[in-house]
């Protein structure tokens, strides 16, 4: 069912959601303009995905979205939706697309991470023998072949070594840099989680936002009445807690994943091919992120000290 609309097209928005928008907005232009993303630029993506909205999400009863609804929902002019939606698909298909050194490496972390074979008695990532020969079935090349047997487990090892992913010890053995959700270098790759994660931050808000049901978790902290030193230390304790969430969920998900594949083997051991790959998936994501700045300054006034219980009392009324 497609969001609700307003009554007719010349309805002003909330303020209150411009508002919002003005804010969710800036730090994404920062990174624009640090990137030399201008105005002209800017405008030709937006109307690209005004249109791609349009026609994804706001169809009526499964009918085919014309050029006209396209453009009565935008704004933007007929001849360009009609020019737009020639390219639209190819377009999207090309941004959804997750970087090979992004999709496999995200496969091998949560293994690493999830997978009690490749974790020790505290559940912490076994630093690995790069070669099968030196550590069988616990070695780096045995995580990537388990993933994918195409490539290479030297190809992946340089490559996760560039990113800071990993890092080689005193004794040759890999060892998982815990933080690696995300690689610590390479722009294309930290680009992609920068879309992805900040997509589906705004999706779930967007969500909720619109009332759809059931609402997704989308919860935050924030004070503003803090010292440099307390931030640094809420920091550290958000850090510590959130890696936590993230390995903890992450580990579920690794189990909860090879069961559901073994049922549904199991399910589809009769059906024909291509019934049983049509299986319905669903992806989720859980994200943790913490961020803080200088604050407006506050001046605290000292309150005047009662000098007997009954101005005290007084003091105290509402």
């Amino acid at each position: 069912m497609p969001p609700e609309l307003p009554d007719s097209p010349s309805t002003s928005p909330p303020p209150a959601l411009v508002k919002a928008l003005r804010q969710a907005l800036r730090p994404l232009l920062r990174v624009m303009l640090a990137r030399g993303i201008t105005l002209p630029y800017l405008t030709e993506l937006i109307k690209t995905l005004l249109v791609e909205v349009a026609e994804r999400d706001f169809q009526l009863d499964g009918k085919l979205v014309t050029d006209s609804r396209v453009s009565l929902l935008t704004g933007v002019h007929r001849k360009d939706v009609n020019r737009l939606r020639r390219g639209t698909d190819a377009a999207a298909d090309d941004i959804d697309r997750a970087p090979t050194v992004v999709s496999l490496g995200a496969q091998l972390v949560a293994q690493w991470l999830g997978n009690p074979q490749f974790l020790d008695a505290e559940g912490q990532p076994l630093p690995l023998p790069r070669n099968v020969s030196e550590g069988g079935p616990q070695s780096f090349e045995a995580l990537v072949a388990g993933i994918n047997s195409d490539i290479r487990s030297r190809v992946v090892l340089d490559e996760w070594l560039r990113l800071g992913v990993v890092n080689i010890d005193d004794e040759r053995r890999v060892c998982l840099n815990t933080q690696a959700f995300v690689p610590a270098r390479g722009f294309d790759e930290k680009a992609f989680y920068f879309g992805h994660n900040l997509h589906d931050h705004a999706a779930a808000a967007a969500h909720n936002l619109l009332g759809q049901e059931p609402p997704f978790l989308e919860r935050s902290l924030h004070f503003d009445g803090l010292s440099a030193d307390a931030v640094a230390e809420l920091a550290a304790q958000s850090k510590k807690l959130g890696m936590q969430a993230l390995v903890a969920v992450n580990k579920a998900a690794v189990a909860r994943e090879s069961r559901d594949m073994l049922e549904s083997a199991a399910e589809n051991a009769d059906a024909p091919i291509d019934k049983a790959s049509a299986i319905p998936l669903q992806r989720m994501t859980f994200g943790i992120y913490f961020y803080s700045e200088p604050a407006a300054p506050v001046v605290l006034q000292a309150k005047p000290i009662p000098i007997s219980a009954h101005e005290a009392d007084d003091d105290a009324q509402p």
